[in-house]
């Protein structure tokens, strides 16, 4: 069973999002603060980060975690509000496997999951 760690401060989205990821068969953790993400990320086969609000940080601890080699066996898979491209841009830049918008990982999160982890 993959692990998977979804890094999301907004516990009513990402409790949906732990349910459909539990669902489908993964073994997930909901965590609400970057810290703490970061250290379970450790032993996880993918990392789910929101990246909705500027002030959680997804963007740099994951170009961070890429800096420290952190991402060597780890996928990363971060959404972003559809109104603010610019945020997947810098997600994609700072080196996330994918980023899709929140409504898309609202409708099809544990099959972008299942997906990024069989490496499509």
């Amino acid at each position: 069973m993959a692990k998977v760690v979804a890094a999301v401060p907004d516990l009513l989205f990402g409790s949906k999002l732990e349910s459909a990821l539990s669902g489908a068969g993964f073994e997930c953790s909901l965590i609400a603060d970057l810290q703490t993400a970061r250290a379970a990320a450790a032993d996880a086969d993918l990392l789910v980060v929101d990246l909705t609000d500027a002030d959680f940080g997804g963007v740099a601890m994951v170009a961070e975690m890429g800096k420290a080699g952190e991402l060597a066996s780890l996928r990363t898979l971060g959404f972003y509000s559809h109104v603010e491209p610019e945020v997947k841009a810098a997600a994609t830049e700072a080196g996330f496997d994918l980023v899709v918008p929140r409504s898309r990982i609202n409708r099809e999160g544990a099959e972008l999951a299942a997906k990024l982890l069989a490496g499509a």
